[in-house]
């Protein structure tokens, strides 16, 4: 019986130790991850800010096959969250409690754990804004232990932390490849036959290899309409290049940069900036939602819609792109719109 005993308090010892130990153990943690993705900040925030998008690029989601979504009203800004349960994972909740566009967002989230009944951890992002339309990206957890949970995590091989990392660094490469993706989707509508007014217009002109007109429109549609501006002329439009000559074979091009304006202008002789007009004609109209680069596919879907239709371009007249965004305004490419117009007889 005194050896009963003795074990009973040896066992009551270690039970008490053992307690005493794991209350006296510093439960904070913190973890984040950083990665610098090739693409807008206010891209990646508005993707990380609507719960919706997780689905495609959370690294939690490709780990349960019986996973069940449930999504509240609100997925997205202050007050938004959504919940999920499964068989082989906790079930949990993540809410959002204020994000501060394009620059941080802090959410709460709460899991429950075998034996823990619930636990609440402080998730945040933060959006830097980087040269070259680069952001760097940070996703981290912050939290306090409590005894259960850090007696949960003891029985295990690794830390929460260790646990958690490598699933972060995870997260943030798939947000990456799912923003790269997002940038690149783009429509081309032909809006068919339409009557575009006309109007006057100031303007740059210059010729070049078809390569470089990206690069020359970048510095003269800002010299056009800084000129407009100094001089405090109506600006009725947006800007466009109006494709005087275009040369596909040898590669080269002669095109005007012009901002619409109410009235003609005159200009001093020795002016490179001019004003020019369009008249009022029939065209066949395209719009292209999308990055700039696949502007030759929505030329060429113009021209097929009018070879099918038994249509005419007008070769006195040249055809022109009207730039409804800024890539200054809209960082995003996939959101830029640029309406293709061409004269037809």
């Amino acid at each position: 019986m005194k050896i009963i005993k003795y074990l009973f308090f040896l066992l009551l010892i270690i039970v008490i130790g053992g307690g005493a130990y794991v209350a006296m153990t510093d439960g904070k943690f913190q973890l984040e991850e950083s990665r610098v993705i090739d693409a807008p900040d206010e891209l990646i925030f508005n993707t990380v800010n609507d719960y919706k998008t997780w689905e495609n690029w959370n690294p939690w989601m490709d780990d349960s096959e019986d996973l069940i979504l449930e999504y509240a009203n609100q997925t997205s800004g202050n007050g938004a969250s959504y919940s999920w349960k499964s068989e082989t994972q906790e079930d949990g909740q993540m809410k959002t409690i204020k994000a501060a566009p394009f620059s941080s967002i802090e959410q709460k989230l709460s899991i429950v754990l075998p034996v823990v009944d619930e636990i609440t951890n402080d998730v945040y992002w933060k959006f830097e804004k980087l040269e070259s339309k680069k952001t760097k990206v940070t996703w981290g957890i912050k939290g306090e232990q409590g005894f259960m949970e850090k007696l949960f995590w003891m029985t295990k091989d690794s830390t929460a932390s260790e646990s958690m990392r490598p699933m972060y660094k995870e997260g943030l490469e798939k947000l990456d490849a799912y923003s790269i993706e997002k940038m690149k989707e783009y429509s081309i509508n032909v809006d068919g036959v339409t009557e575009h007014r006309g109007g006057f217009y100031m303007y740059i002109a210059t010729a070049s290899s078809i390569a470089e007109i990206s690069q020359k429109m970048e510095q003269m549609i800002p010299s056009v309409v800084s000129y407009v501006q100094q001089n405090s002329l109506p600006q009725t439009g947006m800007p466009f290049t109006i494709y005087n000559e275009y040369n596909e074979a040898q590669g080269t091009a002669i095109y005007s940069t012009g901002v619409p304006v109410r009235e003609e202008v005159v200009t001093p002789a020795d002016s490179n900036i001019l004003c020019g007009s369009l008249p009022k004609q029939r065209v066949v109209k395209i719009t292209l939602k999308g990055d700039y680069i696949n502007l030759k596919e929505a030329w060429e879907a113009g021209y097929k819609y009018i070879e099918q239709n038994a249509l005419e371009a007008n070769p006195a007249s040249p055809a022109f792109e009207i730039y409804r965004s800024s890539s200054d305004l809209q960082p995003n490419p996939a959101e830029w719109i640029t309406e293709i117009y061409i004269p037809i007889i």
